[in-house]
């Protein structure tokens, strides 16, 4: 048996280092289109500060999706389908706001008003996380406890966090606020921000873009490199063999499912602490749908999700620089890039997505 399965994980990881380079020059070729395109629509007018400033806004836009993207691959690696990542990231960015805001009218008479900012800003990242967890382990009980249907279960946590932030913003934040501190600034790494061309990209970002790069190398290390890793595979690709070999299908579950729900808050707190310092019923607009789409196209793997959610950002981002470059183009016809891109992939151009076999599936111990 144990030679057997360590066949089996080799294949695997044989056949996701193929997907990744699949990926992965997917990924090159959609930028490589995207430059052109800058430079067939806008013309001479977009030099190369134009591009490196697209592609830096292409990964603040892609921050949220990539987030929501690796909340989907934590939690159907281990079997578990969660369609309201965007429940958990509204409530998230409600929250995050929320406690930003007060927690700062209270901090800034007892401490100086640049500090009690920064203090009531990562406080608010804190509440947002454990807001999402909450939601989080009210989809994982009902999912695996109760075993209910699991889209069923991710629509209604969707539709809950529609009415409770609508209604909260409503009763305590639609007026007469006060002024909040702010989003993150820009935190610029010494040395490595100065580098041309990649320093403006990857190292003059603000504190959560840094944070959602690290977690992409943590998951795909974690699943991929450690024996936590593989059971979580195995769980997510046959529990019950899994549970013959000794591995606790419902905790491995649970743990996972949970962990997506912090990952999901990161990406609900970016939202309110990073893109504007105003809460507003729906404003995450499909991003958590898109991250799954992200998911999709990276086949269930962290890198994978990001090429995906980088090239959904790269679509925004366009947008916004042809909207200044080319007022003369109709801006519907640029804000309908993103969801093309999402269309487009969901319909096979990168080729049939296989998910984890027990992907959505209850399990029933015996």
């Amino acid at each position: 048996m144990g030679s057997a399965t360590r066949t089996l994980n080799s294949a695997r990881r044989t056949r996701l280092r193929g997907t990744w380079w699949v990926t992965a020059l997917f990924g090159a070729f959609g930028l490589f289109i995207a430059w052109l395109l800058l430079n067939l629509i806008i013309g001479g007018e977009c030099q190369s500060k134009c591009v490196v400033d697209t592609l830096q806004q292409t990964l603040r836009i892609a921050t949220p999706i990539a987030f929501a993207a690796f909340c989907g691959v934590m939690c159907e690696r281990a079997g578990v389908v969660d369609i309201g990542i965007e429940g958990k990231m509204l409530t998230g960015a409600m929250v995050a706001y929320a406690v930003n805001l007060f927690a700062y009218q209270g901090l800034k008479n007892t401490m100086d008003p640049v500090t009690a900012g920064v203090v009531s800003r990562w406080l608010a990242l804190v509440a947002a996380v454990a807001s999402a967890i909450i939601m989080q382990l009210l989809h994982a009980v009902v999912s695996i406890r109760f075993k209910a249907d699991q889209i069923i279960s991710g629509t209604v946590i969707y539709i809950l966090a529609l009415g409770i932030t609508g209604y909260l913003y409503r009763q305590f934040l639609a007026q007469n606020l006060p002024a909040g501190p702010g989003t993150f600034p820009i935190a610029k790494i010494p040395i490595l921000s100065d580098i041309p061309v990649i320093g403006p990209i990857l190292f003059q970002q603000q504190p959560l873009t840094y944070i959602m790069l690290i977690i992409a190398f943590l998951i795909q290390y974690v699943l991929f490199h450690t024996p936590w890793g593989l059971r979580t595979r195995a769980v997510g690709e046959h529990p019950r063999a899994a549970d013959t070999l000794g591995i606790n299908v419902f905790r491995t579950r649970y743990i996972n499912v949970l962990a997506g729900g912090v990952i999901a808050g990161l990406a609900g707190a970016w939202f309110t602490l990073e893109a504007v310092d105003v809460f507003n019923p729906g404003m995450t607009a499909g991003l958590g749908f898109i991250g799954l789409a992200a998911m999709i196209f990276g086949k269930w793997s962290p890198f994978g999700a990001l090429v995906g959610a980088l090239i959904f950002g790269l679509g925004n981002s366009v947008t916004s620089t042809i909207s200044i470059f080319r007022p003369d183009i109709p801006s519907q016809i640029p804000q309908m890039l993103p969801y093309l891109l999402t269309i487009i992939v969901l319909t096979g151009v990168v080729g049939r997505a296989t998910p984890p076999a027990a992907d959505g599936t209850a399990y029933e111990k015996q």
